[in-house]
């Protein structure tokens, strides 16, 4: 090989690298990950879902890229950022957040996988034809959250006296709302407890909800799954330090630790966990319609016995006993 062709090769090879670096990058998978809450309120479930991702050998950044589409509590806006990441022909859409981000996404593709958790039922929302075999496009995490409400009741029951009035706060938004409004009325009148349902969609109407608490002289207040308020467990939290003797049972471990007095329900940061297990599997080749609809397996009760003290109650010994976390 003489110097000109030698140098005509090298140059042959150089202009080559930029075009298998440039088919490298486009050959690393792209995922969308879509949720009704703020980015800064959900950022351990987000770690926790890229632990997931991490399970099955994928690692943002590195193999693997992430679109990441944050309804910040309105619901209107998830149509349209669904529709973004089906147009951008990502290789899996999740849809974290509750219903209406799953329902979302469910309507915007009926080809893209799919990995969803939902509140209530995903066969009746029509995400999926079963449970064991999910059929079509999509499959997840379903977190039954609706199902719970009977037990924080009967929780919350614990520390107030039988003829109290317990007020209840749901989202209308929600296309859970109503179910949840019915399994928390139903079990109510069986123990024959006084409770008010009361609905919140925006900031406004969480303080509005509040003062008919107060007016109604409601002892205690059950919050509903939603993730509008979780996005806003700072805000309820504060509230409720407003008022004297008003005790409460919200859903996940994050009140808790906010200041509510305690909190009962699924491991949110397991479930997106598995989300990102999912969403890996289907990568690597299996479908959503093979990959059975999961059910959580991990329950938080968490108790703030610091708020306890401060609205002067005395948690029973039982409650403690059963508790997996008290904050001291």
């Amino acid at each position: 090989m003489n110097r000109r062709e030698f140098i005509s090769l090298l140059g042959g090879a150089a202009a080559a690298w930029p075009r298998a670096a440039r088919a490298q990058q486009q050959a690393m998978p792209t995922i969308g990950f879509l949720h009704s809450a703020t980015s800064d309120t959900v950022v351990h479930f987000v770690t926790a879902f890229r632990n997931g991702l991490r399970e099955t050998g994928f690692i943002e950044g590195q193999n693997l890229a992430v679109e990441y589409r944050f309804a910040e509590g309105h619901y209107d806006r998830l149509p349209t950022l669904a529709a973004d990441l089906v147009r951008r022909q990502v290789a899996v859409i999740v849809a974290s957040g509750g219903d209406p981000p799953a329902l979302a996404v469910k309507a915007a593709t009926a080809t893209m996988p799919i990995v969803f958790t939902c509140s209530t039922d995903p066969v009746k929302l029509g995400l999926v034809t079963s449970l064991n075999r999910p059929g079509g496009n999509a499959t997840g995490v379903s977190g039954l959250t609706s199902m719970m409400l009977a037990k924080r009741l009967e929780l919350i029951r614990e520390l107030v006296s039988s003829d109290a009035t317990i007020a209840a706060l749901v989202n209308p938004s929600s296309s859970s709302a109503e179910a949840q409004s019915e399994d928390l009325l139903a079990a109510a009148q069986a123990y024959k407890q006084r409770l008010i349902v009361l609905t919140a969609s925006t900031v406004g109407d969480i303080d509005a909800a509040f003062a008919t608490i107060i007016q109604q002289h409601a002892v205690a207040l059950i919050v509903d799954t939603d993730a509008f308020f979780l996005a806003r467990h700072d805000q309820l939290s504060a509230l409720e330090a407003q008022f004297d003797k008003n005790s409460s049972d919200l859903p996940q471990r994050e009140f808790a630790v906010a200041g509510s007095l305690m909190s009962y329900g699924v491991s949110l940061s397991d479930i997106n966990r598995q989300l990102g297990v999912y969403a890996g599997r289907i990568l690597k080749g299996e479908k959503p319609s093979d990959l059975p609809v999961e059910q959580p397996t991990k329950f938080e009760f968490v108790i703030n016995l610091k708020t306890a003290k401060t609205l002067g109650l005395t948690v029973p010994a039982t409650l403690l006993t059963f508790a997996d976390e008290v904050i001291e």
